[in-house]
């Protein structure tokens, strides 16, 4: 489901009327945080995690910072949940054997780049890693979940809507409290363009930048399809390479792309005379019948101030 407009509003009648559900969701969260120990591995954890709910570029962040730690001769594991997957784990994800419906499309979007864990308990997940051979653990959307002890933890938000009205859900779009989130951060990434976020925080600031693939989409005809947290994003980044956007479908995030859907919408291009697109995310649920006649945008995260940023997690991480 998307988020309804009114978690983005400073005031409206919705949100007072389901503050108290809020609060209510706020202690939830945080009696969940105060139970037990978190457990200590022998190599560093690091959460990439959020206070609002919905998408709002880990997935981009984890890539950059298996990237980053792979270049230095490391070899990070990645720890997820696997949203929107069947498998309960630990299992370690197959890119070519698993399919989306058992992994999730976040992780076999993440095992093109390393080795990824899908396992509904964490704590159980991370320990395969290690076993494994893993020197550091990405926790992906592990921020709220109190089983594992954090090295580093980046909270990462969409710069154009921040915290959005700072209510928890379902008065607003937060999962906890900013203040109480924010205190166990140890640095904040907003991902496109947005007013200062004034935290306290280390921030820093990021885009996601296109990879063209050689390919030039200048005067391209398309009809681009998404089931992101942000649809509208992917198709600005389509219409800022110069691509004519015929229909922009905006998917529920992580939509399935079942055969009735993928051939309305092939039958659309091809009466339109235009390429189908869509994002990496959405890409790996594709039937596979379709993988051939759909065009895939990949995206890469551009840290502002990368020098900085790299230092601050070579002094928490290395």
């Amino acid at each position: 489901m998307q988020a309804p407009d009114f978690w983005f509003r400073p005031a409206s009648w919705q949100s007072r009327l389901l503050a108290p559900l809020g609060a209510l969701y706020a202690w939830g969260t945080a009696r969940r945080l105060a139970k037990g120990a978190p457990e200590k591995l022998p190599v560093p954890v690091i959460c990439v995690g959020n206070i609002n709910a919905g998408g709002t570029g880990k997935t981009p962040t984890v890539i950059y910072l298996m990237q980053f730690l792979t270049e230095l001769g490391h070899t990070p594991h990645v720890v997820t949940r696997g949203y929107g997957g069947s498998l309960v784990g630990p299992a370690q994800v197959n890119e070519r054997a698993h399919k989306a419906h058992e992994a999730g499309d976040e992780p076999l979007l993440l095992a093109a780049f390393g080795p990824v864990w899908v396992s509904k308990d964490r704590a159980a997940g991370a320990r395969a890693a290690v076993a494994a051979g893993a020197s550091h653990i990405l926790l992906d959307d592990g921020f709220q979940d109190p089983s594992l002890h954090k090295d580093f933890s980046l909270v990462v938000v969409d710069a154009k809507r921040g915290f959005g009205n700072q209510r928890c859900i379902p008065a607003g779009p937060l999962r906890e409290p900013t203040s109480k989130g924010l205190a166990r951060a140890d640095a904040l990434l907003t991902i496109g363009e947005g007013p200062a976020i004034d935290t306290g925080k280390p921030r820093f600031s990021a885009v996601l930048e296109p990879l063209p693939m050689g390919m030039d989409w200048r005067g391209t005809r398309v009809l681009a399809f998404a089931g992101i947290g942000h649809p509208e994003k992917f198709f600005s980044t389509l219409q800022s390479l110069g691509v004519k956007l015929l229909h922009a479908e905006a998917l529920a995030d992580h939509q399935p792309l079942t055969i009735q859907l993928m051939a309305r919408l092939t039958a659309d291009a091809h009466k339109h005379n235009a390429r189908l697109v869509t994002t990496e995310k959405d890409a790996v649920r594709l039937p596979q019948e379709y993988r051939q006649e759909v065009l895939t945008l990949p995206v890469r995260l551009q840290v502002a101030n990368e020098p900085a940023f790299n230092k601050l997690l070579n002094e928490h991480i290395l």
